[in-house]
């Protein structure tokens, strides 16, 4: 029998799931010591997820194999306290490397989700590490539209049309639905994003697959779904410790020189270590790992283990 939430008393932790991505690497690995399957690209690590096909799963503790949605159903009030009504947790959580750059694609508003079958999805990107050149692509250039950008997918010329932002680790982006985006080579990024899983493909860089092919792309869809008055985003400016402050979700970045409250009593939060080591109810994490601490944790302090200790801590918003 699982124990009750009164008898919680230890952040939860949960098994990562590893996607074959053909634009992936193997710095998840390096970088962090993920164990990833031999000889495959890896693009993606779930980390914390609620979907019908891919499950968080509790990786140790008294409550080791209960999956995210069980807990979302059954132990609402415990393990996330006052939240949002919704069929499944709300967000998702990924560590991302491109070896190579993505494809130019765009996530649906709800509204334009609704209609095309879809579902919304608006995203952050924190930049975790990067190599020399790295960039993202993100919005349009000033002087370009729907017009420009329709003959430009015809011609094949797109890529004279998008924003490039250089980024180097410790750069933020928010990415609202509807902003057309792409990660360029060289990024491993911490993703946080709505729990969606809709994509539409704009543009593949006139790339062809090892049988001459060029990839499937979307492109009556995303004409639809791109916000053509996005023109040249920026990199998110902090304030203070806050990174963003959304209805979906509130990122703060701390760097944790002495043991603090990672959320008020009855409330859960993430937290993401970026750099050194930090412990939460005797639970430790170094880069590249996860906690979720349960609002019912009466242990809610979380301290630093080694110098230069930096996380993200995420909650939902409201």
């Amino acid at each position: 029998m699982p124990p009750s939430p009164e008898s919680l008393s230890r952040p939860l932790r949960f098994q990562p799931l590893f996607m074959e991505r053909i634009w992936g690497g193997r710095r998840l690995a390096t970088l962090y010591g993920k164990s990833l399957p031999p000889n495959v690209p890896i693009g993606e690590s779930w980390e914390i997820v609620d979907r019908p096909e891919a499950q968080s799963v509790v990786a140790d503790g008294p409550w080791r194999g209960r999956t995210l949605h069980d807990l979302w159903q059954h132990e609402r009030l415990s393990v996330f306290g006052e939240v949002t009504d919704a069929p499944r947790f709300p967000l998702l959580l990924k560590l991302l490397d491109a070896r190579e750059k993505l494809s130019l694609q765009v996530h649906p508003p709800a509204e334009i989700a609704h209609k095309l079958g879809g579902e919304p999805k608006t995203e952050f990107w924190y930049i975790a590490d990067t190599t020399p050149s790295a960039e993202l692509f993100v919005g349009l250039k000033k002087t370009s539209g729907r017009a420009e950008l329709d003959q430009a997918l015809a011609n094949g010329t797109a890529e004279e049309h998008v924003h490039r932002i250089p980024v180097r680790a410790g750069d933020a982006m928010f990415l609202p639905s509807g902003r057309m985006h792409a990660i360029g080579a060289g990024n491993v990024i911490v993703e946080i994003q709505q729990n969606s899983d809709t994509t539409y493909r704009v543009f593949d860089w006139n790339r062809l697959d090892a049988e001459g092919k060029p990839r499937q792309l979307h492109i009556a869809e995303s004409m639809r779904a791109i916000d053509f008055e996005d023109h040249e985003p920026g990199l998110i400016t902090p304030a203070g410790e806050s990174l963003l402050r959304d209805p979906l979700f509130n990122i703060d970045k701390w760097t944790l020189t002495t043991a603090r409250a990672a959320a008020a009593p009855g409330s859960f939060a993430i937290l993401a270590c970026l750099a050194g080591e930090l412990s939460c109810a005797g639970i430790r994490i170094k880069p590249g790992g996860f906690l979720l601490l349960p609002a019912c944790l009466e242990d809610r302090g979380v301290h630093p283990v080694a110098a230069g200790t930096t996380l993200l801590r995420i909650t939902i918003g409201g």
